[in-house]
């Protein structure tokens, strides 16, 4: 009898990619297996469902699914995917992105279609570095974190993206850590779900990046620093003002969810108006 990883993979995932090129201890086999989860659970037909990315670790993920996908140019992957979903409105579009992609050459980008509220579903793998081109420093690197391009510290601060996402005017906005699967399962069913820009970022190790230069190389260490570096919103929200005010862990679970007019259908009506 197929266990439930086995019957998504056999429905969803190419054989001929198996087995994946991620290093041990990443997260992002577990980004894949959530993602196909999630829209397994909403019965979404992967025939009417478009993957995009740019260049990075996790902009490799299209090409391990059996649907269509584009792989595109460095942080660009959110204007191709604004185009498929201007062309077809009634598809599905998911963009793969890391923080590099996203947020270094492609903030533009990321923030103008948050602004504009395209029915995109954007998942950011966000594991502090630029990991697939030799672990440099990234935009959400954090202060004091050492990288090959900051070996005596990271002295920038670092963008928190969720909330640029909702200063950009993101309708839909979580952030998990790979640990918390079903949750991370419910976020992204969420973004699918939700008529406009989703934005969902997914916190995870890189071992052989960020890691090996952060005391993090053993993949035991670096899931722990997450379970003892984050906390869920509801139980930041049982803390008394001052420990709230005094908190400096990452807060993850659904931090903005709301309803606004969605671009494509917006722009429908515009051309039908003429």
């Amino acid at each position: 009898m197929f266990n439930k990883a086995e019957k998504i993979r056999e429905k969803y995932i190419r054989e001929e990619m198996w087995p994946s090129i991620f290093c041990t201890g990443c997260g992002i086999g577990n980004v894949l297996s959530y993602t196909m989860r999630a829209l397994d659970e909403l019965k979404l037909d992967i025939d009417r469902c478009v993957f995009c990315s740019g260049i990075g670790c996790s902009s490799r993920l299209p090409g391990y699914i059996e649907a269509d996908g584009l792989h595109t140019t460095h942080g660009r992957a959110i204007a191709f995917a604004t185009g498929v979903k201007l062309a077809a409105p009634d598809l599905n579009v998911v963009v793969f992105t890391g923080d590099g992609d996203l947020a270094g050459i492609g903030g533009n980008h990321f923030i103008h279609a948050a602004r504009r509220n395209a029915d995109l579903t954007v998942i950011c793998v966000n594991n502090f570095n630029y990991g697939m081109t030799g672990g440099q420093v990234s935009p959400t690197t954090p202060v004091a974190a050492v990288a090959t391009t900051a070996p005596y510290g990271n002295l920038e601060e670092p963008f928190d993206l969720c909330r640029l996402a909702i200063g950009a005017g993101a309708p839909y906005v979580a952030r998990w850590t790979v640990g918390y699967p079903y949750e991370t399962i419910e976020a992204i069913k969420n973004a699918l779900a939700k008529p406009g820009f989703a934005f969902v970022e997914l916190l995870m190790p890189c071992p052989t990046g960020y890691g090996k230069e952060n005391e993090q190389r053993e993949p035991a260490v670096a899931w722990q620093w997450y379970k003892e570096n984050t906390i869920t919103r509801g139980d930041l929200g049982r803390l008394d003002p001052e420990q709230r005010a005094a908190n400096r862990k990452i807060v993850v679970g659904t931090l903005w969810d709301v309803q606004k007019p969605e671009y494509t259908a917006r722009w429908a009506e515009f051309v039908q108006s003429l």
